[in-house]
């Protein structure tokens, strides 16, 4: 018997696409999206795509933070202090009294009682490998970035897409069900009248009764669960859940047929965890030569100027006439590190190993992915050819039925083959729905393991 909550592909959505139902405040028209149309909303509303994509504009953002260190930096400062307990200093009694003993010393203040200072500093980097070798690794972080970007959008192109198509087979299957409701209801008032006439007993009508009871079970179920299949499909784009919206598609839009792959023709670039990985190299190959750099000097220029006073009368620190006195110098800051106990030379044996475990990743990333692509292209095929089947078999289930329920109209059959007859074409429905189910996800699953997922969707 047909029981779509348990049918293997709608437990695979669930699998897949399972997310707690979120009531949003949305729009009351309805929409009407294609594929393609549900594909762009959700690349400009999934948030996993936005933060992508903000993490684009954090990129560009980290490249002028980087690009800051090496401009000139400026700053102020100015200080005062009330010294009302000032420090003393033991000063030979000889500097104030020649006659003094030499073992004689006498306590001075060590400052005056109101000190202050405003001084502007100036620094340049000149040259420090460091710098240069961070302001790569930001471009390159950003080149990162757009990578995770168009990953999101291909995860978002999987799970929108496999939404969409879990709505079209619900779909097929309301209709179908929807059309057994109605065979089934014509059949009962037949069954019933022949009662009515002497030509049937209680027990065929009972028998229809009970098969027009669950199928009208399983059309209140399918609606229910075409509802949730378009709310998947609405959480998947980012759609408020309240928003009205249509599919203009249907299977029949659907291009089913073998797609004509030659794997040979195959490059790895087209995969973005390639990219990404290659990306991430870049980065490990900057870290190491961060590290060798930093055996080079680095130079600095500074310059600072400022003014200072000192005195034990608090109104002549505002006096700027004579009280204060102006400084100034510059120059520059050589650093030359010498020995810092074989540091950097184990973090560049750490960088070299890093480089060694990437290359290591690279390498069963592309095993994993010709694994993948191999699957994917005998999953495809083998769905496909039992589409084909089961469709085959339903048809064939629909006319033994139908011919059953002729014989039995006409006298020469029984009211228990007409049940049989509809159960089986039932079950025939199952595996068609199940089939039809399998070769829309290979078929997501192929273009996925090929790296052309999304590559027929324009930018407009």
């Amino acid at each position: 018997m047909l029981k779509l909550l348990s049918n293997r592909w709608f437990c695979r959505m669930f699998i897949i696409l399972l997310i707690p139902a979120i009531d949003v405040q949305g729009q009351s028209e309805v929409l009407t999206f294609s594929l393609e149309e549900c594909l762009k909303y959700g690349y400009q509303n999934q948030a996993l795509v936005q933060n992508a994509n903000l993490d684009q504009e954090m990129a560009v953002a980290l490249i002028g933070e980087t690009r800051s260190d090496g401009l000139p930096q400026l700053n102020g400062s100015a200080e005062y202090s009330n010294y009302w307990n000032p420090q003393d200093a033991f000063l030979p009694a000889v500097v104030f009294d020649p006659s003094a003993p030499l073992d004689e010393f006498i306590p001075v203040p060590f400052s005056q009682k109101y000190n202050g200072t405003a001084a502007i500093t100036a620094t340049q980097m000149v040259f420090d490998g460091s710098y240069f070798v961070g302001l790569n690794a930001a471009k390159t972080y950003k080149n990162l970035s757009e990578k995770d970007y168009i990953r999101s959008r291909r995860d978002a192109t999987e799970q929108i897409s496999k939404a969409y198509y879990t709505v079209l087979v619900t779909q097929v299957a309301l209709d179908l069900i929807n059309t057994n409701y109605q065979r089934l209801d014509t059949l009962l008032n037949e069954t019933s009248l022949m009662y009515q006439n002497g030509f049937a007993e209680k027990i065929d009508v009972n028998r229809v009764q009970v098969e027009f009871n669950n199928t009208d079970a399983l059309r209140i179920r399918a609606r229910r669960d075409l509802e949730q299949a378009y709310n998947i499909l609405k959480f998947q784009m980012g759609m408020p859940l309240s928003q009205p919206l249509e599919l203009s598609e249907t299977i029949e839009d659907i291009d089913l047929e073998v797609l004509e792959y030659n794997l040979a023709d195959f490059d790895y670039k087209d995969r973005i965890e390639i990219s990404q990985l290659e990306v991430t190299r870049s980065l490990a190959e900057l870290d190491l030569k961060n590290t060798k750099v930093q055996y080079l000097p680095s130079v600095d220029a500074f310059a600072n100027l400022g003014t200072l006073t000192a005195t034990n009368n608090r109104g002549n620190v505002t006096d700027f006439n004579d009280q204060w006195l102006d400084y100034g110098f510059f120059g520059f800051r050589i650093n030359v590190p010498i020995f810092d106990g074989l540091r950097k030379s184990y973090i560049v044996q750490q960088n070299r190993i890093q480089l060694a475990q990437i290359d290591n990743d690279m390498r069963y990333l592309k095993y994993s992915i010709d694994l993948e692509q191999e699957q994917a292209k005998r999953d495809f095929i083998n769905s496909l050819e039992n589409l084909r089947a089961q469709e085959e078999n339903m048809q064939l289930a629909l006319e033994v039925f139908e011919i059953t329920s002729i014989k039995y109209q006409e006298g020469i059959g029984s009211n228990l083959e007409v049940v049989d007859a509809e159960t089986s074409y039932k079950d025939a429905q199952s595996n068609y729905f199940n089939a039809l189910y399998d070769v829309l996800i290979a078929k997501v699953d192929m273009e996925k393991a090929l790296g052309i997922l999304y590559e027929h969707i324009s930018e407009e």
